[in-house]
């Protein structure tokens, strides 16, 4: 994490003071560096050495419109999940000849949008959708170009409800109905099949499972080349994991051992391609998280602290509205002070303001002493932070900030009363 770094103590983003945004901007505060999501997309770029490949970043991940501006600035496409994203990629500059349309549960009127502006491709995931699609375009007096979601049931470790590729998800058509679905696809008049789509999960620490993912997908494009069908495209989807645990070192911190992948964009992704290059196939790839993770910090400030049933409690005001994962994954994310002062350690459930016993960012935690006022900075808040906060016990959301450089700006105000 080069763009986080404590200078004289102070915890900085590039070159500004977190505190001092806390300070002008308000918390709990969403602040991205803009320098680590340019220099993520460059990594992922360069690792393809020049060969030819779509590299579409999932919007879901955060889709504020100043982040897809610079995303799309650099080139990538986009891949969506709702007519919202479609809309908002459109407008941050994303071509539509370079995004994707991803999703278990596709409205009429979000296929109808897709065809109107004549994106790249849909990625059905049953063979109704297909129907409808087909149904759709043909309303339109257009052909919509298909790839096929197969689930390969391959178990990409994690939590269970970031599995995406288990017989038991929903995501997809199963790996014994592939070749029907493919098949029903190629006939219909107003479909136009271009190939196979997989996604196996998020946040993947082993390039194994990558490199079993792709050999997966080679051997099926044999299979269907064999059963008389053609596959143009394999659209290999993301999943990358980051760093979450570990991810900044400092002499003022606790010791925390680092959990990071065991690949770069560097080591993997040319090793996907050497395997799928045989079978002679456009490839695209769908990073999200990866991009924009470790990117975003989210400050929260200490409310109170709470001695009771032989714990000490840290009440922020930033709570599970403001993240959720969490809670709803028991995810874990690194939290540091903004400011050190050589307080010793202590071990601390960093709770929030919500009516909710789930509410809490960490338990049993190591951090430097903190007491009423101080700030705190969770990492890797970049991705599936802001996108999944709400307004519950009528809690308006914070701000977001981008920091370049020495400057930075508001580019999502904080919501007021008036709002809700």
């Amino acid at each position: 994490m080069e763009h986080l770094r404590y200078h004289r103590g102070a915890l900085h983003c590039e070159e500004v003071p977190l505190a001092d945004l806390a300070e002008r901007a308000g918390t709990p505060l969403y602040v991205y560096s803009s320098a680590a999501v340019v220099e993520r997309c460059r990594a992922v770029e360069s690792a393809f050495g020049g060969r030819p490949h779509l590299t579409c970043y999932a919007v879901k991940a955060n889709s504020n419109r100043h982040l897809l501006r610079l995303i799309a600035a650099e080139g990538l496409g986009a891949d969506v999940n709702s007519v919202g994203e479609m809309a908002m990629a459109l407008d941050a500059g994303f071509a539509p000849s370079m995004i994707t349309f991803s999703g278990v549960g596709k409205r009429d009127d979000e296929i109808a949008f897709g065809l109107e502006h004549d994106i790249l491709a849909f990625n059905a995931e049953s063979e109704q959708e297909l129907d409808v699609l087909d149904a759709i375009a043909a309303r339109a007096g257009r052909r919509a170009r298909v790839l096929v979601r197969v689930n390969l049931d391959i178990d990409a470790g994690g939590h269970a409800y970031i599995s995406t590729s288990l017989k038991q998800n929903k995501f997809g058509v199963s790996r014994e109905n592939v070749l029907a679905a493919l098949r029903r696809a190629s006939t219909l008049p107003h479909l136009e099949l271009r190939g196979i789509h997989s996604h196996i999960g998020s946040q993947i620490l082993k390039a194994a499972t990558f490199r079993s993912a792709a050999s997966a997908l080679a051997g099926l494009v044999g299979e269907v080349r064999r059963a008389g069908m053609p596959v143009h495209e394999v659209d290999f989807g993301g999943g990358f994991g980051v760093q979450y645990q570990g991810a900044l070192a400092s002499p003022g911190l606790p010791d925390e051992p680092a959990l990071r992948p065991d690949f770069s964009f560097a080591s993997v992704l040319p090793e996907v391609m050497d395997i799928l290059a045989p079978a002679g196939v456009a490839v695209s790839f769908q990073p999200g998280r990866s991009i924009v993770a470790e990117a975003g910090v989210l400050l929260t400030r200490v409310l109170y602290r709470k001695e009771s049933g032989g714990k000490t409690f840290l009440v922020v005001d930033g709570g599970m509205n403001d993240l959720l994962r969490p809670s709803l994954y028991n995810a874990y994310h690194q939290i540091v002070p903004v400011r050190l002062d050589g307080a010793a350690a202590e071990e601390v459930d960093v709770v929030g303001p919500l009516c909710e016993s789930g509410d809490f960012f960490a338990k049993g935690r190591k951090l430097p002493r903190s007491v009423r006022g101080d700030l705190l900075a969770l990492l890797g808040a970049g991705a599936y932070g802001y996108v999944l906060a709400s307004n519950y016990n009528a809690r308006p959301r914070g701000a977001e900030v981008l920091v370049d450089g020495a400057s930075w700006r508001v580019i999502r105000e904080r919501e007021r009363i008036e709002d809700l």
